[in-house]
């Protein structure tokens, strides 16, 4: 079964720092964490404490009660609720994952449901688990990059000013394809 562990820390490489970047609607954001979405996360009082503080944002890193913070913060709002721990193989679990912390957990199983062929409710219950368990890895994992590809594809069309996010986006939905 898939450890919380080894997707975190995959997901992690991803997100990487702190960030304010106009372009992005998530707005502030700190490994991943948006402000605009997760105002209430404890963690944005430690950081708010540290602007000010000469080596911002370095200095969050070393931060060990805001690194539990966003552990826990992943496995709460994230691994959990996508019952990824009963996910038989990792690099699933690790692509579902880091894919529903990009674009949210009901884009990311709703893509995985439909090419696994079952009713995409956005939620991972015991059907989505058995055929994601019985499913050909060689098939699923190409497929569901390919899908989340054209998903970020959909997001610069509506949104233009989002496209100098897509080579990152695609190398980051690549990378599952180990």
């Amino acid at each position: 079964m898939a450890e919380f562990k080894t997707a975190f820390q995959k997901m992690l490489n991803h997100e990487g720092g702190y960030v304010n970047d106009p372009d992005d609607q998530g707005g502030e954001t700190y490994k991943g964490i948006s402000r605009t979405m997760h105002i209430h996360w404890p963690g944005w009082a430690i950081i708010d404490m540290y602007k000010n503080k000469s080596g911002f944002p370095a200095t969050l890193d070393k931060d060990v009660e805001l690194q539990i913070e966003i552990e826990q913060f992943y496995r709460t709002n994230f691994w959990s609720p996508l019952n990824a721990e009963h996910i038989s193989n990792q690099t699933i679990a690790n692509s579902i994952f880091d894919f529903s912390v990009n674009a949210g957990i009901i884009t990311s199983v709703r893509l995985a449901q439909s090419i696994v062929g079952v009713k995409a409710d956005g939620i991972i219950g015991e059907l989505t688990l058995k055929k994601l368990n019985s499913l050909d890895f060689g098939y699923f994992l190409p497929a569901f990059t390919v899908a989340k590809i054209a998903h970020y594809i959909s997001i610069i069309k509506k949104r233009p000013t989002n496209k100098k996010f897509l080579y990152g986006w695609v190398i980051r939905a690549l990378e599952f394809n180990e």
